[in-house]
């Protein structure tokens, strides 16, 4: 969707009269990065990838595992392919928050003043197919589990909606590669519909469910994959820094109303769907407070980064703090994909 060189970060000058061994500060050439000449980029070419991988591998090891140990001594139902079912979803999700993402996040980069010409590159087509194949992935799955071929399982519920998450991000990723690549909105309503009906299989009002899922569900799909995209575009501008923190003080903004709709929605989901007898003994309970924690630390992050943007005119240590929050985020993606797979807790609490 969007193409084009690399924005050069703006170098420094240096008089001849002066010694050209200083190394000037962090933040003092106005460079985003933070960076300078000397070792210190030759260390971040090798310590980047190290932590991005340590990071996926680490969301990995909790998709596959977290399912089980959450569930170990609450002597819930083993629900097979729980691991690979969450890795799936996990997937699922990403995808909706980086196209969603993509297709707002633009609309805070155009009224900057001052901004450069220069748009990064758009992952919408790649993401939109990674989640189609995930879709797909989870009918072959449930397929293999309920002993059904795959046209027999296109007619079950979750079969069915599964189909239509499918090719919904097909038909999203077909949008993103055209001319006209808004019209994927309606698609991806189509998909977040679609997975807020199959996440609500239960008996007990599962139309409020849905559209609690509905608002919960795009909210942090903006948050996510909004921050991604507003941190991708101020590394593009790291050489004009008085452009990136007006961006970043825009997504601020919006970042706060995505905060309320999740928090209202997360507690009403909550005390809607567990009982307060299970909050600890039950992998549904478990989950949601270790999700609660990830939550806890992603505000601290945020109400750190937008303290130092308002406080400091070089916006390199809220650009830091904001990184960490987009990886505390994608750790809270996982474990959101471990909540739509561990068993419902209603089964197990000792209420009426």
């Amino acid at each position: 969707m969007f193409s084009g060189p690399p924005a050069d970060p703006a170098t420094p000058t240096v008089p001849a009269s002066s010694a050209p061994s200083a190394v000037p500060p962090v933040g003092e050439t106005g460079d985003i990065s933070g960076g300078s000449s000397g070792a210190t980029p030759a260390r971040r070419s090798w310590t980047a990838p190290l932590l991005l991988g340590a990071a996926v591998l680490l969301a990995l090891l909790i998709a596959l595992f977290g399912p089980g140990l959450m569930a170990r001594g609450t002597g819930e139902l083993r629900i097979p392919g729980a691991g690979l079912t969450t890795v799936l979803r996990t997937v699922l999700f990403a995808a909706l928050a980086l196209h969603l993402g993509e297709l707002v996040a633009p609309q805070l980069i155009r009224p900057v003043r001052g901004r450069p010409r220069t748009a990064v590159r758009s992952w919408a087509v790649l993401a939109s197919l990674a989640g189609a194949a995930a879709a797909a992935g989870q009918i072959v799955r449930l397929a293999a589990v309920s002993g059904l071929g795959i046209t027999e399982t296109y007619g079950t519920r979750e079969g069915g909606l599964l189909l239509l998450i499918a090719n919904g991000l097909v038909v999203a990723a077909l949008c993103a590669a055209s001319r006209r690549p808004a019209l994927a909105l309606a698609p991806l309503a189509v998909v977040i519909g679609a997975e807020a009906l199959r996440a609500h299989p239960e008996a007990y009002s599962p139309e409020f469910g849905a559209a609690l899922t509905v608002v919960h569900l795009t909210a942090a799909s903006l948050w996510t994959g909004g921050l991604l995209y507003v941190l991708r575009t101020m590394w593009l501008w790291r050489g004009s820094p008085v452009a990136a923190r007006a961006l970043l003080g825009r997504y601020a903004r919006l970042a706060i109303w995505l905060y309320v709709a999740l928090a209202a929605t997360g507690t009403a989901s909550t005390l809607r769907r567990l009982p307060l007898d299970v909050v600890f003994t039950s992998a549904y309970g478990r989950t949601l407070l270790l999700k609660l924690a990830l939550m806890a630390v992603v505000s601290v992050l945020a109400l750190a980064a937008r303290r130092r943007m308002i406080r400091d005119t070089d916006p390199a240590v809220a650009h830091r703090l904001a990184r960490r929050e987009q990886v505390v985020l994608g750790l809270v993606v996982v474990v959101s994909a471990v909540l739509t797979v561990v068993p419902d807790p209603h089964w197990i609490s000792l209420r009426p």
